[in-house]
């Protein structure tokens, strides 16, 4: 579980493996959601990953890439404690020669790769065509979870432009609420960062969930 805000810029490939299973038990289907890091310890958590002009929110359901001990996030790191936080070991081993130049399992590391991407997350979401450096916002545990891919847009208007995505059962940071465009018969959208929208529409929330009005 991750319980503060912690942003690092990480090296993100495509993830494929259409038709494969999850370490959650997900089948990956095709333009699928979600993200994988290289320890179990961030499975179930969200990450939100931006470029310089689109950003995605994406639930963490397989491990990957490289390791599978490496939760570089984290001050008290599972494997590799001599690395600063924030650099995962395969981008050490392929810059540095950290290790040899090899992951845990020996294998030589071929790119600097600390979090693989979805194939919608990272051809719709992100616009990306090749592996990119991103940040990388590692997200506390939130209340809010989306029930399906929604667009991400820059108001709360269906005619705002989308500049991004959210993947189903991501938990969202909810900053505050403002009346918007009806969506499902629900005219409330969701702030979740500075002039990043999504309908309240496709988000669940428990019963006694309160938040407030954004400032006009």
């Amino acid at each position: 579980m991750i319980d503060i805000l912690l942003a690092f810029t990480i090296f993100a490939t495509r993830e494929g493996l259409v038709g494969g299973q999850t370490a959650n038990g997900h089948i990956i289907s095709d333009r699928d959601w979600f993200a994988a890091l290289p320890s179990r310890r961030g499975l179930e958590s969200t990450v939100k990953v931006c470029t310089a002009t689109r950003c995605v929110f994406l639930p963490v359901w397989d491990v990957g890439p490289w390791n599978t001990k490496d939760d570089y996030w984290n001050a008290d790191r599972q494997m590799w404690t001599d690395l600063p936080q924030g650099k995962p070991q395969a981008q050490a081993a392929f810059q540095d020669s950290y290790h040899d130049g090899k992951d845990q399992f020996g294998r030589t590391v071929r790119n600097p790769a600390g979090i693989d991407l979805a194939d919608g997350a990272f051809w719709d979401g992100l616009g990306l065509r090749d592996n990119a450096w991103v940040q990388v916002t590692f997200l506390p545990s939130s209340p809010a979870v989306v029930t399906t891919v929604l667009n991400l847009r820059a108001g709360p208007s269906l005619s705002a432009q989308i500049i991004g995505g959210v993947g189903k059962q991501a938990q969202v940071p909810v900053e505050c609420q403002i009346q918007g465009d009806l969506v499902n018969g629900v005219d409330l959208w969701d702030r979740i960062g500075p002039g990043l929208y999504i309908s309240h529409a496709y988000v669940r929330v428990p019963s006694d969930w309160a938040v407030p009005m954004c400032a006009e």
